[in-house]
This record gives structure tokens, sequence and C-alpha cells, in this order.
């Protein structure tokens, strides 16, 4: 098999889909935090003294929270309304699109949040907007770009996508060595 693992489609189909859910399991335990101390937000004694910067970065804040709280439950729903009519490649196709757009809105849910705090600990716009910059940089970073150049990277030696090597039984594996370069 060419990933290695004696599987049938079905099979990876199947650890696919486990793989996703556990993986939006652990995404959606912060998402509900969040959204949950955002909803209370707006009880507290100070939150009609904010300015109008500030409630719109609680409002686009909140909604990219609900966004991504909606996105990350939509898999477990395709899965339930799907269960047992043989379209599981659709549904881990589908749960992988959502996932990724809920990751999207987590990111901007956590740099709003990032910002609207830091409105209440510094005075200065150019503080507010580097606690923002590099918050969305390392969202940018780490949950993108770091990711992207390494897929690009492998699959640069996948058999047909470059000068990957055979081992003894004529599976194709990247040169280690270049990888970590």
């Amino acid at each position: 098999m060419e990933n290695g693992r004696n599987e049938t489609a079905l099979e990876r189909c199947d650890r696919n889909l486990v793989e996703l859910l556990q993986e939006v399991r652990v995404v959606q335990t912060g998402v509900q935090v969040l959204f949950a101390f955002l909803l209370t937000a707006p009880l507290a004694s100070r939150f009609p003294e904010l300015s109008s910067f500030q409630r719109w970065t609680y409002f686009a804040t909140l909604m990219s929270t609900g966004a991504a709280a909606v996105l990350l439950i939509a898999p477990t729903a395709h899965h339930r309304l799907l269960f047992r009519l043989g379209d599981k490649e659709h549904l881990v196709i589908v749960a992988n699109r959502l996932t990724l757009a809920g990751l999207a809105c987590v990111g901007v849910s956590m740099v709003g949040a990032l910002m609207l705090v830091s409105t209440f600990m510094f005075d200065g716009a150019a503080a507010i907007a580097l606690v923002g910059a590099v918050g969305a940089a390392g969202c940018v970073w780490l949950w993108c770009l770091a990711p992207l150049l390494r897929r690009a990277r492998l699959t640069r030696y996948r058999p047909g996508h470059g000068s990957g090597r055979a081992d003894a039984r004529g599976h194709h594996r990247a040169d280690v060595r270049s990888l970590r370069r």
C-alpha cells in the first residue's frame, strides 16, 4: 500500500474519520470555554463602559467563536445523519473542510479575545495591534504555513512527485536528510 499500512480504502476512511473526530473534540473544548466566557461578558458591570472599538472587537470575536462552534460540531452531525449509508469517503472530505474552516474561525476568535483583553491592559493602539499581530502570526505560522511547507516538502518525494528512493519492497520513501533541511 502506498501509505505503508495494510488497510483497505474503507478501513483508511474509518481511521481518518476517527482521527479527525478526535482532533475536533480537542478543539471543541477550547471553543466552548471561550464561547461561554463571551456569552457571560455582557453581564459584567464594566460592559456598558466599553468603547466602540471594544464593542466591535467583542462582537467579531463572539461571531467567529459561534461560527467555530457550528463548524466544529457539524462533522458530528453529518456523521450521525449519514450513519450506515456507505458514504464515509464523502463524510471524511466534508468533515475535513468543515474542521479547517472551524480552525480558521478559532484563530480569529483567539486573536479577537487577545485584543479585547489587551484593551483593558494597555492604552495605546500600537500595543493592542502588536498583540493582535503576534497572535495572528502565531496562528498562521503554526496552523497553516509550517504544516503546508512540510506537506509540500513531503509530496515532492512521493512516487510520481520527484526523486523519492525505493526501499527493498519497492516502496518509495523520502530521503530523511533532505527533509530536515
